[in-house]
């Protein structure tokens, strides 16, 4: 008799877990698409994927961030994607005004970002608070979507030229980036 109550036991908390999993399974599926990443990286055309493989060749020139780009591609990818599908929120490009400072700034192995923050004008400014996919929790240690912040906080300068790069080449309008002659 014990072993048939054992049995019965066993049997229940099996099939207690597999209810659970079931409806957490059923609730990711009803939640809304993460739209962090834009239409996702795969989703663009070919020119914008090749655009993204040279800048990440031209801006993560630092020796100390060389391979950066290649551990947080995804992140990366990610952010691009975003920029990509949004248009870069419609700003203007500056490239007139801008592409050599921002290009010497970017390619200097000195680690202001700063520097590259300056010339963001305040739309721009204003656009990449609202529009870079992390935000603080409750507690001000632990950010949603982690990786986001981690490569923000690492890649600070790369990550801001690449941004500029990108809004000031009219949001991937050419199939590689457009540095200045310096």
């Amino acid at each position: 008799m014990k072993s048939h109550t054992a049995v019965f036991v066993i049997v229940a908390l099996a099939s207690a877990a597999g209810i659970h999993g079931a409806v957490l399974r059923a609730q990711r599926m009803t939640q809304e698409p993460s739209t962090a990443c834009g239409k996702g990286f795969d989703n663009l055309v070919k020119g914008s994927q090749d655009y993204f493989a040279t800048a990440a060749v031209e801006l993560w020139t630092h020796p100390y961030h060389t391979q950066d780009n290649a551990t947080f591609e995804q992140e990366l990818q990610c952010w691009f994607a975003n920029m990509c599908t949004t248009k870069c929120g419609d700003l203007p490009s500056q490239a007139l005004s801008r592409q050599e400072d921002l290009t010497a700034k970017c390619k200097s192995t000195v680690p202001d970002w700063q520097k590259i923050w300056n010339l963001f004008s305040p739309d721009e400014v204003k656009w990449f608070k609202a529009s870079y996919p992390t935000e603080e929790l409750s507690d001000g240690k632990v950010f949603h979507l982690q990786a986001m912040e981690t490569v923000k906080e690492i890649n600070k300068k790369e990550l801001l030229c690449l941004t500029l790069f990108t809004i000031d080449d009219e949001c991937v309008k050419y199939p590689y980036i457009r540095l200045g002659d310096k």
